[in-house]
């Protein structure tokens, strides 16, 4: 662990807030939710029925009345959006037209017969119509879905099975590195075989011919007639707002289910402490809203503020490897939310290109989506914020819902350790559990775990309460389980290590194993697969596949690794290519049958193998060994 400490910060000093939290988590978060505009005041702050909670029951509220309705006294002319396009298009949108956009799309939502409750996928690429879409949904109640849209058709269609969505909102295509990426020909890939579709909605964003069958519509042709007029849904504040499905240890998505009231409290005042956001900030998060990051801190976080942002549709180093820098300078961006995967292939590149820009704009910064290493947390500080810009390194899930653990300039200061997300946010509470559920103590590592529920936390899986327990539950009783390994020091600060559970990390986006290796037995001539990460210097872990052939197969390895990759591609998306295959004969595994990933690792990263008492065969062992040593040999020379 890093143990050099900056003291950089903003000045600022609340300390009743933590002070109040410490006395009663429940009654700091019924003061924290009064910030927020309430058509109804709920009957009890916190009914919590293990593992179940229900936040502000009772209370009547609507986001998409939160983050719009309330600004249009005081920021109507504010801009809300400055959208920039990978080809370099641009549109803005004030806090008045986002509003009006919003209100006629919801109306096109009620005429194609959504009403409360209903299901909305929308599989769209970075472009206003994302954010409008999903207010949209919100303000009628509907519940929307928005799947990354690097993902493929086979992806698509399971996350549109579970959710049962009625209407699909997709685009003619994407821009991805120059590349056009045929979203709507993957969409109808996707519900070729699906009957309980009923609209898909298609926004021209690429401008090619589409080819509109019977259920298609444009948006620009839905939009060209419709009211503007649609009052925000009052809904209980534990109706849901979003579902996200996330990648797990099993091959199925699960369908994390976030509600409204304590999800909207949690990022309010979690995107205040964080970025101390003021009335003339230009906020700039790099996430893309398919992912929970978002969705909290792209859409709603920063518009439940009034804040201006930053939207950008490509890839981080296209055109060129200064995009970022451009961005940066070009809108005069004073916060920066990025990923510590960017940062390292920034970093790479040599600092004469962030020093070329003008970044004098910037006073915060911070990361998320993994842990950051204490060297590129050191060049982020020095080359890019020039030692002047206190940097927040920010731990939380899907499931979180906002930010559990971070330094919050906002409201305190307190010295930054390279590498350590610091202290948990107020109002909760986090700690480090031994494999029996006890307090380990400091600087060992244990397993993370929350003990108290909080308001941003996931209400359930979708349509799967049982999962719900068994996964996050089950492991400690009362405890939220996170998967995550984490050691806190003698000071208090917590330190993430990774994941304990078979779920792969790559560039901050999560990949279950099983949902990849399914993929890879998919291919004929494949009898078992396993997967694991290794170090990778820019994206932080990156995928190995072992591959296990069945008999008989004699396809030269190179052509069978192309079609491999192909497959990946097709079935999951290209997030998920393994970087690398290791063809071998039989694969680790304990006596009971489960495949020791542990062991991959080992040997993949040439650490100790450790206790193999367990191994169904211990000749595996070194056989594993000797075909990566073999074919690493032969990529080395």
């Amino acid at each position: 662990m890093e143990s050099s400490k900056f003291d950089i910060d903003l000045g600022k000093s609340s300390p009743e807030i933590r002070k109040l939290s410490d006395q009663n988590f429940i009654t700091f978060w019924e003061s924290e939710a009064k910030s927020l505009s309430w058509f109804k005041r709920w009957d009890s702050v916190l009914e919590w029925k293990p593992p179940f909670s229900k936040w502000f029951k009772g209370g009547l509220i609507n986001a998409s009345f939160n983050t719009l309705d309330i600004h249009q006294k005081k920021k109507s002319d504010k801009l809300a959006i400055l959208w920039e396009g990978e080809d370099g298009s641009y549109r803005n949108f004030s806090y008045s037209q986002l509003f009006h956009e919003v209100k006629k799309f919801a109306n096109v939502l009620k005429s194609l017969g959504i009403k409360k409750g209903d299901r909305v996928t929308i599989y769209l690429p970075m472009i206003p119509e994302l954010p409008i879409s999903m207010l949209a949904c919100a303000r009628i109640g509907a519940i929307h879905t928005v799947v990354f849209s690097g993902f493929s058709s086979t992806s698509l269609k399971d996350r549109i099975e579970d959710s049962k969505s009625k209407i699909i909102i997709t685009a003619d295509g994407g821009f991805r590195k120059g590349k056009i990426i045929k979203l709507k020909q993957i969409v109808d890939d996707a519900v070729s075989e699906i009957n309980f579709i009923e609209h898909v909605i298609v926004v021209e964003r690429i401008k090619n011919k589409t080819t509109l069958n019977k259920k298609d519509h444009l948006w620009s042709e839905l939009m060209s007639h419709t009211s503007d007029v649609c009052d925000a849904e009052p809904l209980d504040s534990t109706h849901p707002l979003y579902i996200l499905y996330t990648s797990g240890t099993t091959g199925k998505p699960k369908g994390v289910l976030h509600g409204t009231g304590g999800y909207l409290t949690h990022l309010r005042s979690t995107y205040k402490w964080a970025f101390d956001i003021n009335d003339s900030d230009i906020y700039f998060c790099t996430a893309d809203i398919g992912w929970v990051t978002g969705h909290s801190y792209v859409v709603y976080g920063p518009l439940l503020h009034g804040a201006t942002q930053v939207m950008y549709e490509g890839a981080p180093d296209y055109p060129n490897i200064s995009r970022m820098w451009d961005i940066i300078q070009k809108y005069k961006v004073t916060i920066f939310y990025t990923t510590p995967t960017a940062l390292r292939m920034f970093m790479k590149f040599g600092n004469e290109f962030p020093n070329s820009f003008d970044l004098s704009s910037l006073r915060l910064l911070g990361t998320v989506g993994e842990p950051i290493n204490p060297e590129v947390w050191k060049w982020y500080f020095n080359i890019i914020g020039k030692k002047l810009c206190p940097i927040i390194d920010t731990w939380w899930q899907t499931e979180t819902g906002g930010m559990m653990i971070s330094s919050l300039p906002g409201i305190e200061s307190f010295s930054l350790k390279p590498g350590s997300a610091t202290l948990p946010i107020p109002g909760v509470s986090i700690g480090i559990v031994d494999e029996d559920g006890n307090d380990v103590g400091a600087n060992t590592k244990g397993s993370l775990i929350i003990k108290n529920p909080w308001p941003g936390m996931l209400m359930g899986l979708w349509n799967d309460d049982q999962k719900y327990k068994n996964v996050y539950w089950s492991k400690f009783e009362n405890m939220y389980y996170s998967g995550d390994y984490a050691i806190q020091d003698s000071d208090g600060y917590f330190w993430l290590l990774g994941r304990a559970d078979d779920v792969l990390k790559i560039a901050g986006h999560r990949i279950g194993t099983a949902e990849l290796e399914s993929s890879l037995v998919s291919f004929p001539d494949v009898a078992e697969s396993a997967v694991c990460t290794i170090p990778d210097e820019i994206k932080g872990e990156s995928i190995i596949a072992f591959i296990v052939l069945k008999e008989s197969v004699i396809t030269p390895q190179n052509e069978l690794k192309n079609e491999l990759k192909k497959t990946v591609r097709n079935s999951v998306g290209a997030i998920a290519v393994p970087q690398e295959f290791y063809f071998v004969s039989k694969l680790p595994k304990t006596r009971s049958g489960k495949i020791m990933r542990r062991l991959l690792k080992a040997i993949a990263n040439k650490d100790k193998i450790g206790d193999v008492s367990t191994l169904e065969d211990g000749v595996v062992v070194s056989e594993v060994q000797s075909a990566f040593d073999e074919l690493q040999n032969s990529i080395n020379n």
